[in-house]
């Protein structure tokens, strides 16, 4: 695909396609219809993702009704309770004062957060995005993960503007009242698939998620990525591969990596011949460095400084664990590797209404997408790929923290 051909497609895609909504079913059909132009078939497996419908949200502080958005999925609530501001993040005296408490938290809502919320007895919680330098009032319809709650209590949550955060704390607001109304059920999200078979019984992955968050348009995270594919199957249609080539457009990353992690246990026993994964996410922006990150043998990084060296192309490439689909297969014993342009923020960012094709490059499309062939077509077709099958220790420690099995260390001075 020339520069021209991948910006209208980034134009087509540039909505917003939340996982799980018909929106989001809209692009995979479009990236069916795209494959199938090129004489190419697909096949879209489907995977629960959790929903809600939020009836009503409102959040009551200093005399006043502050604009929130509901956390989805933290249930049905009227709670009135003191407001404290946690501003530290495993603190024991913090945490002890949470009791009884709505927490404004100046964090998102991970695992341990949540953990540490419930089990120091508090009824709610606040959270804030944006940024009070910027003059947009954008607030972020977020989610209580299933993941992040399993087997806890389910506490109210709101998301607000840090503008209001700030005044909250400025006013010296003491207490604060939650209301939510909303209806949960399963819904579905989808894996677009394509497979070119190769000449031998073994499998190198592509994978992108084509999903964006509720204020973005999801140019740059992530149909960047997804037009690499779809210019990489393109390629690959027309070009010799020793290796069978599988691409994934996945569903619903941006609600946790949900896509992949249902491809990967869907898959469980085909992932024997599956020797890497290559995941594309955030790519083609106007301003911003070459990333390759790998989850693998430490010689991946090595190999990709030396190609970058023999062809003139400027990447930072490193051992350690990126934040998108490779992780999955990573987990399940796959090596992977995931290539990225990563802009500076106040360049191009991603999860707001700023992302969109305007901060892309079709030129620089063209050449990131160039490289990641380059590397593709050394493993592609290889006698057999060189890349140990197999995640060294330091990274499989890192996977446990990441997909928070275990706890990282706090911060010590």
């Amino acid at each position: 695909m020339d520069a021209k051909q991948i910006m209208k497609f980034l134009e087509d895609t540039a909505y917003v396609h939340v996982g799980g909504t018909e929106q989001e079913k809209q692009v995979a059909a479009y990236i069916s219809d795209c494959c199938k132009s090129l004489g190419l078939h697909t096949t879209t497996e489907d995977f629960d993702v959790p929903m809600a419908t939020v009836h009503n949200a409102k959040l009551y502080a200093g005399g006043e009704e502050i604009p929130c958005m509901a956390y989805r999925c933290s249930g049905n609530a009227d709670v009135e309770a003191p407001l404290f501001y946690l501003n530290t993040r495993g603190d024991a005296y913090a945490l002890s004062q949470c009791k009884g408490k709505i927490v404004l938290l100046e964090t998102g809502v991970g695992y341990w957060t949540y953990h540490d919320l419930v089990e120091s007895g508090a009824v709610g919680f606040i959270t804030f995005n944006g940024d009070v330098r910027v003059a947009d009032s954008d607030i972020d319809d977020r989610e209580l993960r299933t993941y992040v709650a399993r087997d806890l209590k389910i506490l109210p949550g709101v998301n607000i503007h840090a503008r209001s955060a700030v005044k909250m704390i400025a006013d010296g607001v003491q207490s604060a009242r939650i209301v939510l109304a909303q209806d949960q059920y399963t819904g579905t999200s989808q894996n677009v698939i394509l497979d070119l078979p190769g000449d031998i019984d073994k499998t190198i992955v592509f994978t992108a998620h084509y999903d964006s968050t509720p204020l973005s348009k999801g140019t740059y995270d992530n149909m960047s990525g997804s037009a690499a594919l779809l210019s990489l199957t393109k390629y690959y249609k027309d070009h010799p591969h020793r290796h069978g080539v599988r691409f994934i457009w996945c569903g619903s990353e941006e609600r946790g990596l949900l896509g992949s992690k249902a491809y990967v246990a869907a898959h469980a026993e085909e992932l024997k011949d599956v020797v890497l994964n290559i995941n594309t996410d955030m790519i083609g922006s106007i301003m911003g460095g070459f990333r390759a990150i790998s989850t693998a043998e430490e010689g991946l990084p090595y190999f990709i400084r030396y190609l970058s060296l023999m062809h003139g192309v400027c990447i930072e490439s490193r051992q350690d664990i990126y934040s998108s689909d490779s992780t999955p297969f990573a987990d399940a014993g796959v090596p992977a590797i995931s290539f990225a342009r990563i802009a500076p923020s106040n360049t191009a960012t991603a999860h707001n209404r700023y992302d969109t094709p305007a901060v892309m490059s079709g030129p620089q499309m063209v050449y990131d997408i160039d490289f990641i062939r380059l590397f593709a077509d050394q493993m592609i077709n290889a006698v057999i790929c060189p890349v140990k099958r197999e995640i060294p220790d330091k990274m499989k420690e890192k996977l446990d923290t990441y997909l928070s099995r275990k706890r990282s260390k706090p911060f010590t001075f």
